[in-house]
């Protein structure tokens, strides 16, 4: 121990000279690291300080915008799901008009053959009065020639059955 404690080089001996001589050396270091490493180290680290606020403003942005896109996304799937409920509404009154036209259609249609069914009924009748007429004319006048045996001609028998079934008509 006698030995570090010594002035003869110890590892605890102060030798003011070399002291002097690292202060200096510090000294000059700092200086020009202060000089020459430092400032393109700060203008370093400010450029990638600059570069990270722009990125996290940049981030912000794209976040805001990503949220009124959200927004506006969902405001046009209301806006669509209102459309689709307005038109779904006005096709179903579309279809209950057209059936209600249909419906009325088909009972005008109805009416019409009904009404047409019933004019040409009322024909036949007439035709078939018009036949039964004639008919009945020409057994009467036949009838009445057997009867007369031609005591009258042709011509004034039927005029003289016209005249009977029309009195027969006009009294019914």
């Amino acid at each position: 121990m006698h030995y570090f404690l010594a002035g003869g080089g110890g590892l605890l001996s102060f030798n003011t000279g070399f002291a002097i001589w690292v202060l200096i050396s510090t000294v000059v270091f700092l200086i020009a690291m202060q000089k020459f490493l430092v400032p393109p180290i700060m203008k370093a680290l400010d450029e990638r300080e600059n570069r990270i606020k722009d990125s996290l403003e940049s981030a912000e942005k794209a976040i805001a915008k990503a949220e009124q896109i959200s927004k506006d996304n969902d405001k046009a799937l209301k806006e669509a799901e209102i459309a689709a409920q307005r038109i779904r509404k006005e096709a179903l009154e579309d279809a209950e008009v057209l059936r209600s036209e249909k419906i009325e259609r088909a009972k005008e249609d109805a009416a019409k053959i009904l009404e047409d069914a019933k004019a040409s009924i009322e024909q036949e009748k007439l035709r078939a009065m018009t036949e039964l007429r004639k008919e009945v004319s020409d057994l009467a006048i036949e009838a009445a020639s057997i009867i007369i045996d031609a005591e009258l001609d042709h011509s004034k028998n039927k005029k003289l059955v016209d005249t009977f079934i029309n009195d027969l008509n006009n009294k019914n």
